[in-house]
């Protein structure tokens, strides 16, 4: 019978890289800020791991990003002109923020890489399995992905990682992994890892997305990793020793995703992600669809 292991409840979300793809919008706002619709897009990605069960969530900083934190703070003078005004839908969606999960932030005081930010969490997370979510990636809630992989850890032991066929073309724009089928239809066994190769030496076209269940182990394999690709602390380079030797902390297996994923670090995707959530919203979808019909006609 397979051995069954306790069950996560802690997340850690970096969000201190400095959003240069924006830019100005980003000179003063942090990118996890901008708004997707009319929530900024780092609240669906807490709210993804409190769906997944997971509401005590770490949210590793920097610099300038003190807005984070307010945001997910209570905000008395609002709540209470708000309470004032008899506006009580607007006051259930400013309090929803702040209700949402038990927040810790740390800040990753150099900027060294998605792997030293996660290895800002240690002490937070201390020996336990735990997820990592990035902020740029949005999934959609009707389509659970962390769930799946908090799942397939606890029954398996070791590192979960989300992963998606890309065109063979694009590979090089992530970190990609060589598997092994397993008998389940979305879930392989990684065996490689490699950070963004050249497309003509990559070991498949499934790549990494910002979606990880990672064992404790991965962090005393991070204090000793050099820095990597453009320089910085590379988690896929800790996460290739764990699939290289699963005595250190386990297997690594990926689950392959076939959603709907929102890239928000990339302005195109980000506009896209905009348009499609606010078809599909009940207040806003039937003006916006019939809006955009006549555009399309008229304008292209």
């Amino acid at each position: 019978m397979t051995e069954s292991h306790p069950r996560i409840s802690k997340a850690v979300i970096p969000a201190a890289g400095l959003g240069t793809r924006f830019l100005p919008a980003t000179k003063a706002t942090p990118k996890e800020m901008l708004p997707v619709v009319d929530k900024p897009a780092i609240q669906y990605v807490v709210e993804e791991a409190v769906g997944a069960g997971l509401s005590d969530v770490l949210m590793v900083t920097g610099r300038n990003k003190r807005p984070l934190e307010d945001h997910f703070d209570r905000n008395y003078e609002l709540e209470e002109a708000l309470s004032r005004k008899g506006d009580a839908q607007r006051l259930a969606r400013v309090q929803e923020s702040s209700d949402l999960a038990t927040m810790h932030y740390v800040r990753q005081g150099d900027p060294r890489g998605l792997g030293h930010a996660v290895l800002c969490a240690a002490p937070h997370v201390g020996d336990q399995p735990f997820a990592v979510l990035l902020g740029d990636d949005l999934i959609d809630p009707r389509d659970p992905l962390l769930s799946r992989m908090v799942d397939i850890q606890e029954r398996e032991g070791g590192s979960v990682i989300a992963l998606m066929e890309v065109e063979p073309s694009q590979v090089h724009m992530y970190g990609c992994a060589a598997v092994e089928t397993t008998g389940e239809d979305d879930v392989v066994r990684v065996t490689g890892l490699v950070e963004k190769p050249d497309p003509a030496e990559a070991p498949s076209n499934f790549a990494i997305i910002g979606r990880y269940v990672l064992d404790p182990a991965v962090f005393e394999i991070l204090r000793k990793t050099e820095p990597g690709r453009g320089g910085e602390i590379q988690l896929t380079d800790a996460l290739q020793m764990l699939a290289a030797d699963e005595k250190i902390g386990g297997p690594v297996h990926g689950v392959v995703f076939k959603g709907r994923r929102y890239d928000t670090g990339d302005r195109g995707d980000y506009l896209r992600a905009i348009v499609r959530l606010a078809c599909e919203r009940e207040d806003l979808g039937p003006d916006f669809r019939a809006w955009l019909r006549r555009y399309v006609t008229e304008e292209m």
